[in-house]
């Protein structure tokens, strides 16, 4: 499978990046820097430099050219809300026509639980960044695209675990981005899964079992 990963210098897109390598997957990204490119091609990565904020929807096409899936997993994680409105949200947005222009059907979108921090007074930044995710989960849900939205819990450094609580509605609680990249990495590779979106929590359930429970019949 060749897979392009928007957001592949991110925590969960290396993660995924290298999960993807170690089955036999072909890498591409997106790298602001040249010396970004350097690193993810000493690795095997196939990246393209260039600005997600700046890149019109035909340069973006064109580097989405060939490839069977886009994973798109950068975020601004709450920042200002210029960067929020450009990443989180027009650049999902660009995504998707660019897909489209493409011709790639499956796109994968790693999101938020919208229940995340509920119980903390969040300042205005945040809760922007809130609202922008969760309209970019319904420009995608709303696309005639093969799309999937996986909204994780609480990201973690910690080491994975293997083991995960994965379905259309789960508590949030926290996950190791590990976790989550190998989860990405499992449900990239069943076909069988598309237009839903899947809540990822910790849990008890082997990640290749708990994606194969999410096959609808």
């Amino acid at each position: 499978m060749d897979v392009f990963i928007v957001g592949i210098t991110g925590g969960i897109g290396g993660l995924l990046a290298e999960e993807l390598r170690s089955r036999g997957d072909t890498v591409h990204g997106l790298a602001r820097r040249d010396d970004q490119q350097a690193d993810l091609a000493a690795r095997g990565v196939n990246a393209r430099v260039g600005d997600l904020a700046d890149m019109t929807v035909e340069q973006l096409a064109a580097a989405f050219a060939d490839v069977d899936a886009i994973v798109f997993s950068a975020g601004s994680n709450g920042g200002s809300r210029e960067v929020t409105t450009a990443v989180d949200g027009d650049g999902v947005v660009k995504a998707i026509k660019a897909a489209r222009l493409a011709d790639v059907e499956r796109f994968v979108l790693v999101s938020v639980l919208p229940e995340s921090w509920r119980e903390r007074d969040l300042g205005d930044e945040v809760e922007y960044y809130f609202a922008v995710k969760k309209g970019a989960d319904v420009a995608l849900s709303r696309s005639d695209l093969n799309w999937l939205i996986l909204r994780p819990s609480l990201l973690l450094d910690d080491p994975g675990t293997g083991t995960v609580s994965l379905g259309p509605a789960e508590l949030h609680g926290q996950i190791a981005r590990e976790d989550v990249a190998v989860t990405l990495a499992e449900l990239l590779h069943e076909s069988r899964i598309g237009r839903q979106i899947l809540e990822l929590n910790t849990g008890s359930t082997p990640i290749e079992e708990a994606v194969r429970a999410n096959v609808r019949s």
